[in-house]
């Protein structure tokens, strides 16, 4: 009897610590549809948009597939990235842009800047967008050999997942404007975007506390075992 109240103690603590834990999940979307300027190859995958919840906010990673960088062209908008937001509320923050893991952000004249719920603009053949992520000076990334930058990071306030991923008149989620270095378009250049869903994925501190916790739970057997 002592052993199962043990056993229950350390399960519930366990439920408790995950439920505390906030809400441990991100959302994940491939773009896959393309609309570079000679067309995509044979190329079908490049990159991925994660939203993760974090309390009121949502963190936006945008990972560019290896040898994609982002690039304004003007078919995306005349930004880097962008998405749908009318919240009156949120804001675009924390702007970071990464170059292999590393921060290049200081390296772009200018800085990067960020809009939410503007007056609606058009990214060619993928509809209009009220978000982005842009240079502070479009001839900071309008071309030529820097800045090269393949990830951008950032953070939207006092929004949900689901507010950031209403779909546009044209059924498009995302747009990030880009010159291809994948493998099938290489040395293309603009819009690549989400038109479809996208996927839940548990966060790695989640599945963390979820291991140290059936690990506990392990540990307890193992002693009743050996006491017995």
């Amino acid at each position: 009897m002592k052993h199962c109240k043990s056993l229950l103690l350390a399960t519930a603590g366990l439920v408790v610590g995950l439920v505390g834990a906030g809400p441990g999940y991100a959302d994940e979307f491939t773009f896959t549809s393309c609309h570079l300027s000679e067309g995509c190859g044979t190329a079908t995958n490049f990159g991925t948009v994660t939203l993760t919840q974090s309390g009121t906010n949502v963190e936006f990673s945008v990972v560019l597939t290896t040898g994609n960088r982002f690039v304004e062209t003007g078919a995306g908008g005349g930004a880097l990235f962008v998405f749908n937001d009318t919240l009156a509320n949120s804001t675009v923050t924390n702007i970071t842009a990464t170059l292999n893991g590393n921060d290049v952000t200081s390296t772009i004249t200018g800085g990067l800047t960020g809009s939410a719920n503007v007056t609606p603009f058009k990214a060619d053949g993928t509809g209009f967008f009220t978000g982005r992520v842009e240079c502070t000076l479009a001839s900071s990334c309008n071309g030529g050999s820097t800045p090269t930058i393949n990830d951008l990071h950032f953070l939207v306030t006092n929004a949900t997942i689901a507010q950031l991923t209403t779909a546009n008149a044209l059924g498009n989620i995302f747009v990030a404007d880009i010159l291809c270095g994948q493998a099938g378009c290489t040395g293309t250049t603009g819009p690549v975007d989400v038109h479809t869903g996208g996927s839940t994925v548990p966060e790695p501190a989640s599945l963390l506390l979820l291991g140290s916790g059936l690990a506990g739970i392990g540990v307890w057997g193992w002693k009743r075992r050996k006491s017995a």
